[in-house]
Parts: C-alpha cells; structure tokens; sequence
C-alpha cells in the first residue's frame, strides 16, 4: 500500500457515520419525509395511530369536503395532543398561525378524527388552525394564504369544487358542538384565496 495513511479522527469519523442508521442521516430523513406528505409543502408531524383511522382513500371513500377547524390551542400543544394516544383526536393538517407553516399529521388516505361525524370524517379533509374563535389577531394574512394554497390543492387533487357548499366549516358538519372557525373567519377571503391559489 502506497500513499499516506488516514488519521486516527479521519477513521474514527467514518467508523461512526457506518455506524449509523441510513434514516437518521440528512438527506435519508428529508426524502423519507418527502414520502410521508400528500402536500409537498408541508412537514410530517404525525399523529398517532390510536387517533385515525387506516384507509385508502379516495378508493374506500370518496373525498368530497374540506372542513376548516380553528385548535382553540397553540399550534404546538395542537401537535401534542394529536401525538397522544389517549385523546382520540386528529386532523389531517395543522397551520401555524404566525407564518403559515402547515404539519401534516394523518395521510390523506386514511380517515382523520376531525369532524364528530363519521360520515363527514370518511369523505373530507380535516384542516386545523392555530387560532381561537374569539381573537382575530390569529387569523394572520399567512395563515389565509398558506390554508388556501393548502385547500386548492386539495380540492385539485379530489375534483372538489372551490365553494362553500364543500369548503365548510367545522360548525356546519351535521350534529357538531363546535362554532368553529368562529365569527371572525372571513369565508369571502378565504374562498377568494382558493380561487386564486
């Protein structure tokens, strides 16, 4: 063998990248999270599996709805509550109210515990909004922008019209208890974005 030998660190270095699972590496962890979402904008944070229920939608069910949801939560405690097998709750994404940025926490595929109707639940897509009910404030412009952007593509995906007889509310599912997305939800905007997205 001719040429210099590697360095103790230069051996030690590669020994422990070996050593290491493909997934926990950089660009195994961002293509395996490319894989995961159905919206390629969006970041897996999934919830559990206690929370959904499997499907293979739209071939199980058929996907006709969007229901917009306000967490009445933080956009973090939201992402708790969905990984927590106990609490029998999900929605397939969650949008920040601060910038926007969407976690997807369920497949769209598989059937999200979103909307207290099984029925509404099997044939939409359940989209949370880090917000309450009684404070505007939280309905900042990038969280309308980046939910549009989010259902219009959606509605794209399932051939579901841009109106608010299929972009509905949370409250307007049959048999809620919620008032969700709340007085302060401007709906004429927020179809305008989904038009335009």
């Amino acid at each position: 063998m001719t040429g210099p030998l590697p360095s103790r660190r230069r051996l030690l270095k590669g020994a422990a990248l070996a050593a290491l699972p493909s997934a926990l590496l950089p660009t195994a962890r961002a293509q395996a999270q490319a894989r995961a979402v159905d919206y390629p904008l969006a970041e897996w944070r999934p919830a559990s599996t206690s929370n959904y229920t499997g499907s293979n939608r739209p071939s199980t069910y058929p996907v006709r709805y969007v229901v917009v949801h306000v967490t009445q939560e933080t956009y973090t405690s939201t992402l708790s509550i969905f990984g927590d097998p106990q609490k029998k709750v999900s929605a397939h994404y969650v949008v920040r109210s601060a910038d926007g940025h969407i976690a997807q926490c369920v497949r769209e595929a598989d059937v999200a515990w979103h909307a207290g109707n099984w029925d509404y639940n099997t044939r939409s897509i359940g989209i949370e909004h880090e917000a309450w009910v009684d404070r505007p404030e939280y309905f900042t412009h990038a969280l309308y922008e980046q939910s549009a952007r989010l259902t219009a593509s959606v509605c794209d995906r399932y051939g579901i019209p841009k109106d608010r007889a299929h972009i509905i509310g949370h409250h307007e599912v049959p048999g809620a208890d919620h008032t969700d997305p709340g007085p302060y939800w401007d709906w004429v905007r927020y179809i305008r974005l989904v038009n335009f997205a």
